[in-house]
């Protein structure tokens, strides 16, 4: 079996961690490729998975660091004190530790920020936990660790340390999106992709702005499977370790990159109750059995490819700025270990291109979007952020 997404980098976080206390932090860095600039912004970070930007005009970034902080860029600096950590509280291993944030569009009035990420309880179970903090009223670059509200907590079947997704996505229509991997282990042991009476391997969709009995929040009325056939949470399901989503903001459309095994990455377009067939399917091929599988009812890819190319995705966005023209409309994404950069364009209705970009070099664990549209790339391989920006 191949490397998991997280062990493949697993020496790389050990290196940027010891890089880091070195590091003095920010940079300008530049490098041109593909017609495109990455200039540094910010460097210094642990392990960082994620940035995201409120709707709050403040122009601040907040980068997620695997080890259990948020940190903040404000006017081309790290500010020194981290805006959350939860350090003591997250399991940092593996592609376990905090993992996703998300803020929530009333954010610059209510301070309320969402997080997904990893503990290991007293009983030594491994569980996934979805959790609101809120921003402090008199900091705006602290948000209150005690303030931890703990929305949903979902056991690690089989306790493994891999596959655990994280990204969390506030929808078009105001719900909170968020998914979980298929728990961990080569090929799915416990076959919870295909389960629908767990979480694991699924997209969810909640809303957090009310509460049901019994819950700390909602189940939207036409989620597929409040009548039943499946817990009421879940969107979408068989997926294997779908790392990073995203919405479309001209069409709406969530766009999901999900980390494949032996053989093949791949890219879907969300629907709601769809089946994207893993560990029956792999991609566009069959796993489970390995040839003539059953793919009846499954929701195929928009776009794979194998691992003579790359070996594990990394989902991006939708180019909707203004800074790099020739990027315009297309979905920017990338692969972990070989740092390249691809595109895909929709040629016709349903028809996917797919192109490289560039290769950047880079050891990229994800891509961020700013309230203007403009396009961020996080190296996990030096700890640093990047614009992406007209050479």
């Amino acid at each position: 079996m191949l490397k998991s997404f997280r062990s493949r980098i697993f020496l790389v976080v050990v290196l940027v961690t010891l890089w880091a206390m070195v590091s003095c932090g920010g940079g300008s860095a530049r490098l041109s490729t593909g017609g495109f600039s990455l200039t540094s912004i910010a460097a210094g970070f642990t392990a960082p998975l994620d940035v995201q930007q409120p709707n709050d005009n403040s122009g601040r970034l907040f980068v997620v660091q695997q080890d259990g902080r948020i940190r903040v860029i404000q006017n081309g600096s790290v500010v020194s004190q981290p805006f959350l950590d939860i350090s003591s509280k997250v399991t940092f291993d593996s592609e376990m530790g905090l993992l996703g944030l998300a803020f929530h569009p009333s954010f610059a009035q209510n301070r309320k920020l969402y997080v997904n990420y990893v503990r290991t309880n007293a009983a030594g179970q491994i569980q996934s936990l979805i959790s609101e903090f809120l921003a402090s009223a008199a900091n705006a670059n602290i948000a209150d660790p005690a303030s931890e509200r703990i929305l949903l907590t979902v056991d690690q079947v089989g306790n493994f340390g891999n596959h655990k997704a994280g990204q969390l996505v506030f929808g078009p229509d105001g719900f909170l999106y968020f998914g979980l991997g298929d728990g961990g282990g080569g090929g799915d042991p416990n076959g919870n992709g295909q389960n629908t009476n767990t979480l694991l391997g699924k997209m969810m969709r909640i809303d957090v702005n009310s509460a049901d009995p019994g819950r700390q929040y909602h189940v939207p009325a036409d989620n597929p499977f409040v009548a039943g056939g499946g817990l009421p949470e879940i969107w979408a399901f068989g997926f294997r370790n779908p790392w990073r989503f995203s919405f479309d903001p001209a069409s709406g459309r969530m766009f999901i990159a999900d980390v494949g095994q032996d053989a093949f990455e791949e890219v879907d377009i969300g629907a709601k109750g769809a089946n994207f067939g893993w560990n029956t399917m792999e991609g566009l091929h069959c796993f489970n059995p390995p040839s003539s599988c059953n793919t009846a009812g499954l929701t195929m890819p928009i776009t794979e490819y194998s691992h003579s190319e790359g070996d594990a995705v990394i989902g991006g966005f939708f180019y909707r700025g203004s800074n790099v023209p020739s990027l315009q409309g297309l979905y920017v994404f990338g692969d972990l270990s070989s740092g390249k950069i691809f595109t895909l364009k929709e040629t016709a209705p349903g028809v996917w291109t797919r192109s490289l970009l560039t290769n950047t070099g880079k050891t990229i664990s994800s891509f961020g979007r700013d309230q203007s549209g403009e396009l961020y790339l996080v190296d996990i391989g030096t700890g640093t952020v990047f614009k992406i920006t007209s050479r």
